[in-house]
């Protein structure tokens, strides 16, 4: 190999400059950013390798080892792929194995035509994109609904509800709500258990380092409770914000839309583009998403290398 490339979990003293070179490329899918990355590193047992502007983040899964897109710049994509190729083919034993790869770099590499790979559209996991000002301002016919519900909401919780801007000193309010989330979660049976710990361990790992990684978090309260909060970070490259966790009580109608615009509207004024992630092929999430009116998608494509 051209050079030896040395894995390690990552670290949140490192967020900063992970952050720094995600944004050296276009790239509108929710991976610009790196709170996704320190969300789920337990769950995939994330490693990286770091430079001053590249990355390669290496991840596991029930079915073996499997890469981001290399993060660098675009003309130096090819290169940081063939050492992520060699990487596998070499180090690993296997062929290389690439999820997640954005249009984008795709497109740079000119993999959907190369014949030593396989490439497959994971279309349960393409992103949504909106229209940022659309989202805050909920105006016209196509929006009444959402209209409707908030106004029934401010209605009905009048002076007893409020958004707040949070942080790490918060941390009891997020415990205490996820706690409750993932009891009556599991209960449904709506999800992994192992995914769900995961995910309630990330969140409040990511808050309680709230100081090193840059994300914006805020949360409606109803008579002093969390009822509802939304986590999403920046691409100032794409002027786009990633809403990367959103999650309210099923049984206040309204909440939902609620913590969608007032998150908007506080946090992120300064967005013209909104990804808010995938669906997971979920009918009802998809439903969800697609009532929002999104003005396209962040494909995303499964990369294999043929085994000769």
């Amino acid at each position: 190999m051209e050079k030896n490339l040395d894995f390690h979990k990552p670290t949140f003293e490192e967020a900063a400059k992970l952050s720094e070179v995600y944004a050296l490329r276009d790239n509108k899918t929710c991976d610009s950013t790196v709170l996704d990355t320190y969300l789920w590193k337990d769950l995939y047992n994330t490693q990286i390798y770091l430079e001053d502007e590249a990355a390669i983040i290496l991840m596991q899964d029930d079915k073996g080892y499997f890469a981001a897109m290399p993060y660098c710049r675009e003309e130096e994509i090819h290169k940081y792929f063939e050492l992520l190729r060699e990487y596998f083919n070499e180090e690993l034993k296997r062929p290389l194995r690439i999820d997640l790869a954005d249009e984008d770099a795709m497109r740079a590499l000119g993999l959907l035509c190369n014949p030593d790979f396989t490439i497959e559209e994971e279309s349960d996991l393409k992103d949504y994109l909106y229209d940022a000002d659309e989202l805050r301002n909920l105006s016209g016919k196509k929006f009444q609904k959402k209209r409707n519900l908030i106004n029934k909401f401010m209605k009905e919780y009048e002076g007893r509800w409020e958004y707040r801007t949070m942080c790490c000193v918060d941390e009891y309010f997020l415990e205490e709500f996820m706690k409750e989330w993932v009891d009556t979660r599991l209960s449904e049976g709506a999800e992994s258990k192992e995914t769900l710990i995961s995910e309630k361990d990330g969140l409040i790992d990511i808050l309680r380092n709230c100081d090193k990684v840059t994300f914006r978090i805020g949360g409606i309260f109803i008579d002093e409770v969390l009822e509802a909060f939304s986590i999403g970070s920046y691409n100032s490259r794409e002027k786009m914000a990633v809403i990367s966790v959103e999650k309210g009580n099923p049984e206040i109608p309204g909440i939902y839309q609620m913590i969608n615009q007032q998150f908007l509207l506080n946090a992120f004024e300064d967005a013209e583009l909104v990804n808010r992630e995938d669906d997971m092929g979920l009918e009802g999430l998809r439903q969800a998403k697609e009532s929002y009116n999104p003005i396209g998608y962040a494909r995303k494509y499964r990369v294999c290398e043929k085994v000769i």
